[in-house]
C-alpha cells in the first residue's frame, strides 16, 4: 500500500505540529526514527490485548480502531484512528497491551522501537509535550464516547460518531466532512455505539431518508454535514487541537 518515495512520518509531523511548536531539529529527529513498514488487511489485528510490545505503530494509510472483546464474542470499539496517529503511544512506557488494535480498512503501519521514541521524548521536550497532549486528547475522546454510548439516543449516537470520524478525517488532511466517504461498516458502527445491528440499520435508514447521508452498503457518504451536526449536537471542542 504505502508507496516508495513517500515520507512515512509526514502525517505524524503535521499532527504533532498542531499539538506543540516544533523546530527543525524536532522535525528531523522525528523523520529520522528507525522503522519497519507492515501492510495488514481489513479486520487484521495490529496489536492483541495481553501481548508485550516493544514497538509503537504509526498509522501511514487506512483506518484503525481500538477495541476490547468479551469472552462471549461481544466487542466494543472505543476510538477510530487516522494516518499520522501513533496507535499505541502508551507502549513507550507500558509494554503490555491492554486492548486490541485492529485494521478497520486495509492499512500500512510503521513500527518504531519504543526505546527510540522514549529516547526522543527525553531529548526533544517539544516532541514530549506533543505526545503528552496527544494522550490527554485521547482521554478526552474516551470520555465523550462514554457519554455517547451511555446517554445519547440512538440517532444522535450514530450521528455523533459519524461527525467525529469526519472531523478527525479532515484534520488528518483527508478532505472536508461535506461529501466525505466514510469506509465504516454497519458492524463497526454497531460495535462503536453499543447498538444492535438492527438498530444501526434503522438509524442509517432514517438518515438516508432525510438526505443527510448516502449508504451503498460498503461505505457511507455525508450529504449534509450541517444537518448531521445538528442531530448530534456535535461540539468538536473535546477534540482540542485534533479538530484544528
Amino acid at each position: 500500500m504505502f508507496g516508495k518515495g513517500k515520507a512515512p512520518f509526514e502525517a505524524l509531523v503535521r499532527k504533532l505540529e498542531r499539538l506543540a511548536e516544533l523546530n527543525d531539529e524536532d522535525r528531523q529527529a522525528l523523520t529520522s526514527l528507525p522503522f519497519t513498514i507492515e501492510t495488514i488487511g481489513e479486520d487484521g489485528l495490529l496489536i492483541r490485548a495481553g501481548e508485550e510490545k516493544h514497538h509503537c505503530g504509526v498509522l501511514l494509510e487506512g483506518y484503525a480502531c481500538r477495541s476490547k472483546s468479551l469472552g462471549s464474542g461481544g466487542r466494543q470499539i472505543f476510538s477510530f484512528h487516522f494516518p499520522g496517529d501513533i496507535l499505541d503511544v502508551e507502549h513507550i512506557l507500558l509494554p503490555q497491551a491492554d486492548h486490541d488494535i485492529e485494521a478497520a480498512t486495509d492499512v500500512s503501519v510503521a513500527w518504531v522501537p519504543s526505546a527510540d521514541l522514549r529516547k526522543l521524548t527525553q531529548e526533544r521536550p517539544a516532541v514530549a509535550d506533543a505526545l503528552w497532549r496527544d494522550c490527554l486528547i485521547d482521554a478526552s475522546v474516551f470520555r465523550e464516547w462514554v457519554l455517547n454510548v451511555g446517554k445519547r439516543d440512538p440517532r444522535s449516537r450514530v450521528s455523533h460518531m459519524l461527525c467525529e470520524f469526519a472531523t478527525r478525517r479532515e484534520a488528518a488532511g483527508l478532505g472536508k466532512p461535506q461529501g466525505a466517504e466514510l469506509p465504516i461498516s454497519h458492524q463497526q458502527i454497531s460495535d462503536a455505539t453499543g447498538l444492535t445491528p438492527v438498530q444501526v440499520n434503522r438509524m442509517l435508514h432514517l438518515l438516508v431518508a432525510a438526505g443527510i447521508i448516502a449508504d451503498d452498503g460498503q461505505r457511507l457518504k455525508i450529504m449534509n454535514s450541517d444537518a448531521l451536526r445538528e442531530i448530534a449536537a456535535f461540539d468538536p471542542a473535546y477534540l482540542h487541537a485534533l479538530a484544528a
